[in-house]
């Protein structure tokens, strides 16, 4: 008996599918420059951490020190070897133990103990939150590494699927995605920096899409935006969900040229509108940089940077 013919794929069918993977694709880009930017704020915080737990271990040693000086001064009477047998900690708070039970305690100045006692508190709560602070790099690390590994199962599997079509069929597929958007709507207003920003956006359209690019010659959705501001001397975060606290709200229908606008829940693509309904944003792979209805796509909200 002969094996069933398989059906052909349908180029709608297909599209469909190629379209959600790209977006789960960016989302998944979009969660990794999230981290990316978590693990940069964290590996700040652990620098000045290391560096107050130096400054920490500086004026313990001082510390540590007067309070030696001060043994010394108790054991007048005895020798210096004996002084070196009673103190021989490098550990601080086992130092602090020897203290506690000398016989010399008693004569010890207060405020030199209570200082040291204090200084010893102080850096064991540096200690800890210096190693705090390096698990949660060891796991953002590793939720980097996943979201890379997603983003690049997702957009292998998106070309899979565009890889079994035929050249004609590929070729509507892509037309289909770009639509006819591709050029600046005319008599466009905008001014100052802003028009510096929808000017640098839109001397990209035809540009490639690249999952974390940020130019010369490819963008995701968020490098896009944060390249275009950037020129305009405005700094952006690359995170379409970071842009998204970049700025001033902005109601839909006080949109003007160069405010970002944001879509899908949760947040995971960001352009930038142009005026007459129209946004330039990095769509896809399929699609690179071009130009779009404002609402086609779930939109979410907008802020006007700078």
């Amino acid at each position: 008996m002969a094996s069933p013919v398989q059906a052909e794929p349908d180029i709608s069918d297909v599209r469909g599918r190629v379209d959600r993977l790209y977006h789960q694709a960016e989302q998944a880009q979009e969660r990794y420059n999230d981290a990316r930017l978590e693990l940069d704020a964290l590996s700040d915080q652990l620098g000045s951490l290391k560096a107050d737990e130096k400054r920490q271990n500086s004026r313990l040693a001082v510390v540590r020190e007067q309070v030696q000086e001060s043994i010394v001064r108790q054991y007048q009477g005895e020798s210096v070897s004996t002084v070196g047998q009673v103190v021989v900690s490098e550990d601080p708070s086992a130092f602090l133990g020897q203290l506690s039970t000398m016989s010399a305690f008693n004569d010890l100045q207060n405020d030199l103990f209570d200082s040291f006692s204090t200084e010893v508190d102080a850096l064991d709560i540096r200690q800890d939150a210096t190693a705090e602070r390096k698990t949660e790099i060891a796991e953002t690390t590793k939720a980097l590494a996943e979201e890379k590994a997603e983003v690049e199962a997702k957009l292998a599997e998106a070309k899979s699927l565009l890889g079994k079509l035929e050249d004609e069929e590929r070729e509507r597929l892509l037309s289909a995605s770009r639509g006819d958007f591709t050029r600046l709507p005319e008599s466009v207003p905008a001014s100052g920096r802003a028009a510096a920003a929808v000017e640098a956006a839109m001397a990209q359209v035809g540009d490639a899409y690249v999952y974390g690019a940020v130019g010369p010659n490819a963008y995701d959705c968020s490098g896009l935006t944060m390249m275009a501001w950037g020129q305009a001397g405005v700094g952006l975060p690359h995170s379409s969900s970071a842009q998204f606290g970049s700025g001033a709200r902005v109601s839909q229908n006080d949109l003007q040229p160069g405010d970002l606008v944001f879509y899908y829940s949760p947040i995971s693509h960001v352009g930038m509108y142009i005026g007459n309904g129209m946004i330039v944003h990095a769509a896809n792979p399929s699609s690179g940089v071009r130009v779009a209805g404002v609402f086609s796509m779930p939109y979410v909200g907008a802020v006007r940077p700078g």
